[in-house]
């Protein structure tokens, strides 16, 4: 993202400097002509933005589009404004200039800046996921966005890492909340908050737990074989995990694990010949 502003940044500063270099100022009532006006209106956007002043420098850049609105300059002054507001954690303000930017200009070639910015200000907004949803939610939306139109960019990329993140976060959602069901003795709400990650999230590191939370229940109602079948299969998929283990245990109380057992063996003896010492 940082190169990315960089290279607009360059790339602004390069087009001000011809737009500037065509034509002498001609002075109006204000003592600048339009384009005058535009171009210093975004040069004291780009002063303030560097000098940390965001609204200061928002408010130039929209300037900017109102002054030449069907201008190059109108979307990417847009685009500006919002990450201005996004540098300095203004995260509804930003989202606000980009969802203006893709309404007004569902054709401009920086689109999959958008949609990612967008995405990653939303995500930057997610704080408590068991209480409210909503940013996860529309962070993902976004993300989706940008690797489904724009699969070979860098942004996709990163929009697949934060997937893989928010994926995750929503996995552990379900645990929690099915957990929760389980407490109550909410069998079947809390089946199917299990079944819903090991069938939507299996990629992520809370898959294990759901299947094993799986062979809990269905073994607590009395689906035994539903059990069994949850059970081999985190034991195909999974025969090292802790979790593996715990299942095991649902249907073999006594179970011990071997590595338990050496270890207590090895404390049993310490134990014996510090006992001797005294004999």
């Amino acid at each position: 993202m940082k190169y990315f502003f960089k290279f607009l940044l360059i790339l602004s500063i390069s087009l001000l400097i011809n737009c500037s270099g065509k034509k002498e100022k001609e002075v109006d009532i204000k003592g600048l002509d339009l384009e005058a006006e535009m171009i210093e209106a975004y040069n004291e956007g780009l002063k303030a933005l560097d000098e940390g002043d965001v609204l200061f420098a928002a408010k130039n850049f929209n300037a900017v589009e109102n002054l030449y609105p069907q201008s190059i300059w109108a979307p990417r002054s847009v685009l500006m404004a919002a990450y201005s507001y996004y540098t300095q954690d203004y995260y509804g303000d930003a989202i606000s200039e980009l969802k203006r930017f893709i309404r007004n200009y569902p054709a401009n070639d920086n689109l999959d800046y958008a949609y990612f910015l967008l995405g990653t200000c939303y995500y930057e907004l997610i704080v408590d996921e068991k209480k409210d949803l909503s940013s996860l939610l529309n962070s993902k939306k976004y993300f989706d966005i940008v690797i489904k139109k724009y699969p070979n960019t860098d942004f996709a990329l990163d929009a697949k890492f934060k997937l893989d993140l928010i994926a995750n976060i929503l996995a552990s959602k379900e645990i929690y909340i099915g957990k929760y069901y389980m407490s109550k003795k909410k069998w079947i709400p809390a089946i199917n908050r299990f079944r819903n990650v090991v069938n939507n999230y299996e990629k992520t590191e809370y898959v294990e737990e759901a299947i094993h939370r799986l062979v809990e229940v269905n073994y607590m109602i009395g689906l035994e074989s539903e059990a069994k079948k949850y059970a081999a299969l985190l034991g195909y998929n999974y025969q090292s995990s802790e979790w593996y283990k715990e299942s095991y245990r649902v249907f073999n109380k006594d179970y011990e694990d071997p590595k338990d057992k050496i270890k207590k063996n090895k404390q049993n003896v310490i134990i014996r010949n510090f006992k001797k010492l005294f004999n």
